[in-house]
């Protein structure tokens, strides 16, 4: 297999002085891939180079990306400390985020979190697998209250030293400047949908503002993610003929193209792919896109929300935009 050598790969600094790389593993297989191909891959990218993995309790793996973590340093094809590896508390666990957070360590078998993210502000559950259309009667509005009480069990964690950064994720501007103050460890990331037809500048801005690092998801517009999350007018941005074009002009991939993209407009991309998790690190090594192409890639915004989350909305509440306090925008 093909080593990407760990000295030509950029490396992002974190406001606590710890590095991390400029891209990541995902993990997510969506309903498309078993927990296996997600394994494989994840064997085959520590081998290839990638140092940075971006799990969740909740995508159901981390069993098996544990057992990929194990045989890796049993082989010494990698070193603990060498790894970056993430997880996230998921919704039902908020109130016991000390037993989840120790199951993730178990099942990854990785003796701490470099990263431990709240995977969304709020209690709402939703059922493995379940369709757009469910709703949770238990499900309720973002408090402030209830997400500190979640946070500060975070701050435990990392004091007992089994997390060493705290992540937030699926927050808006709203939401963050409503708890950044309260808070005794400022997360060091926070986890967002980027990509060229949703770039999030300001949220982005905001972020890089308060010396929180932005992790972008979906960073080529997942094609392949969950039947739940596809609406008709959803745009594929790798068939934008804007971003086929650029490709052409690198001799590259689209998806490369927009992972060139996400690492230069400063965020971490955290891509999922079975075959092509290679091109996807080795294109952050080379070849930048030139400032003409980033900023015609700018002009890409279509405010194309992928991930609506409307499986999480509570009884009384309009539709999925209040999940995003767009009405306070």
């Amino acid at each position: 297999m093909k080593r990407i050598d760990q000295s030509v790969i950029p490396k992002k600094r974190l406001y606590t002085g710890a590095e991390i790389p400029c891209v990541g593993m995902g993990t997510f297989g969506s309903d498309r891939v078993s927990h296996e191909d997600v394994s494989e891959a994840a064997a085959g990218a520590i081998r290839c180079g990638y140092r940075l993995f971006d799990c969740a309790a909740c995508y159901g793996n981390e069993a098996q990306i544990g057992t990929v973590f194990q045989e890796a340093f049993q082989e010494k094809a990698v070193e603990r400390k060498d790894l970056f590896i993430m997880s996230k508390v998921w919704n039902d666990m908020h109130r016991d985020v000390a037993r989840a957070c120790k199951k993730s360590i178990s099942d990854l078998a990785c003796d701490y979190l470099d990263m431990y993210f709240i995977h969304w502000p709020f209690p709402n559950y939703h059922a493995p697998g379940c369709d757009g259309d469910a709703r949770n009667p238990d499900s309720r509005p973002f408090s402030v209250d209830e997400f500190l009480d979640t946070y500060r069990q975070c701050e435990a964690l990392v004091d007992q030293g089994l997390i060493r950064h705290i992540g937030v994720s699926n927050m808006t501007i709203v939401k963050l400047d409503a708890v950044l103050p309260k808070l005794r460890i400022k997360p060091a990331a926070a986890e967002l949908e980027m990509h060229p037809a949703f770039q999030q500048r300001e949220l982005k801005e905001y972020l890089e503002a308060h010396d929180i690092v932005p992790v972008g998801y979906m960073p080529i517009g997942s094609p392949r993610r969950p039947e739940r999350d596809i609406m008709e007018e959803d745009i594929a941005d790798l068939e934008m003929p804007e971003i086929r074009e650029i490709a052409r002009a690198h001799g590259i991939s689209p998806a490369a193209t927009a992972l060139k993209w996400a690492h230069q407009n400063g965020q971490i991309p955290i891509p999922f792919s079975v075959h092509h998790y290679y091109e996807n690190l080795e294109c952050m090594t080379a070849d930048p896109l030139t400032e003409e192409e980033m900023a015609f890639i700018a002009t890409l915004e279509r405010g194309n929300r992928l991930v609506k989350g409307q499986v999480f909305l509570w009884e009384g509440a309009r539709d999925w935009h209040e999940l995003w306090d767009e009405q306070a925008l």
